[in-house]
C-alpha cells in the first residue's frame, strides 16, 4: 500500500501541492486534472525523485525521505510520458538489463528477468534491435519492459498513449489490462478520459495542487469536467443523448440498448 498523508512540496518556494491525502493498492487509479494541477509533482513523491516539504510518502512501510530512489525502484516503476528520454544503450536487451544490473544480480538472473519482462509487453524477438529503430508504441512498450525488469509492485504511467497511433495505442492498452490482471498497481497520469473510462477503477482529480475528487470512475463522470478543463468521452455523451446510465464500452452500450 502507499499511503500520502498531508503532502505540501513547493518550487521555488510556491507551493503545487497543498495538503494531499491518498492511499493507492492494487488498482488502476487515474491521476488527472488541468495542466499545473500538481500530477506529474504528486506522482514523482511515490518513487523518491520528490521529497515532502511537508507531511509523508510511505511506499509498504517505507517513508521515501530515508530511501533513495534506487532502493524505491524496487517498489515503485515510473515510466515518463517521452520513452525515449529513458534510452541509452545499443540493444533493447541491454535496455532492459540495465536495471538489473545495477541491483547487482548475476546474469542468469538478469536474462530471466529481461526474458520475462519482454515477454509481458509483447516484444520477444526483438532482443537485438536498437531501442531507436522501434515504433512509437513499440519504444512505449519497451520504457514498461525496462521498469518490470525492476519486479516493482506499482508502476506509475505518466501519458502512456500520447502521440500513438490507434493500433500503437491499443497494444499499449493490452500491456496494461495484463499487468492489471498479474497483480500490480497502476497509477495512470492522463489528459485522455476515453483511456479513464476504459481502464481505471479509481480517479483522484487534482486542482490546484489539492485534491477536489478522490472515487470510482462512474462517479467521476458525474462531476462538471469542463470546470477542470476536461472532456467528457463521447461514448458517454452518446449514452446520455440515448437516456442511458453509465457504459464502459461499445459493446456494454449495445448490449443494454438490446
Amino acid at each position: 500500500m502507499i499511503v500520502v498523508e498531508n503532502l505540501h512540496f513547493a518550487y521555488n518556494g510556491r507551493e503545487v501541492l497543498r495538503g494531499i491525502d491518498l492511499t493507492m493498492g492494487k488498482e488502476i487509479l487515474a491521476l488527472v486534472g488541468p495542466n499545473g494541477s500538481g500530477k506529474t509533482t504528486l506522482a514523482k513523491h511515490l518513487n523518491g525523485l520528490l521529497k515532502p516539504l511537508r507531511g509523508s510518502v510511505l511506499v509498504d512501510g517505507l517513508d521515501t525521505r530515508e530511501h533513495t530512489v534506487a532502493e524505491l525502484s524496487g517498489k515503485v516503476g515510473y515510466v515518463f510520458q517521452n520513452p525515449e528520454h529513458m534510452f541509452f544503450e545499443e540493444s533493447v536487451f541491454e535496455e532492459v538489463a540495465f536495471g538489473p544490473k545495477n541491483l547487482g544480480l548475476d546474469d542468469k538472473e538478469i536474462e530471466e528477468r529481461v526474458r520475462w519482462a519482454l515477454q509481458a509487453v509483447g516484444l520477444e524477438g526483438f532482443e537485438e534491435r536498437t531501442p531507436y529503430s522501434l515504433s512509437g508504441g513499440e519504444k512505449q512498450r519497451l520504457a514498461i519492459a525496462c521498469v518490470l525488469a525492476m519486479k516493482p509492485k506499482y508502476l506509475i504511467l505518466d501519458e502512456p498513449t500520447t502521440g500513438l497511433d490507434l493500433k500503437a495505442e491499443r497494444s499499449v492498452v493490452e500491456v496494461i489490462k495484463s499487468l492489471r490482471e498479474s497483480g500490480h498497481g497502476i497509477l495512470l497520469i492522463t489528459h485522455d478520459m476515453d483511456l479513464v473510462l476504459e481502464l481505471a477503477e479509481r480517479v483522484v482529480l487534482l486542482d490546484d495542487g489539492r485534491k477536489a475528487f478522490d472515487g470510482p470512475v462512474e462517479e467521476f463522470f458525474e462531476l462538471e469536467l469542463e470546470e477542470y478543463s476536461l472532456e467528457l468521452p463521447e461514448l458517454l455523451e452518446l449514452a446520455r443523448g440515448l437516456g442511458v446510465g453509465f457504459v464502459r464500452s461499445v459493446e456494454e452500450l449495445m448490449e443494454v440498448l438490446r
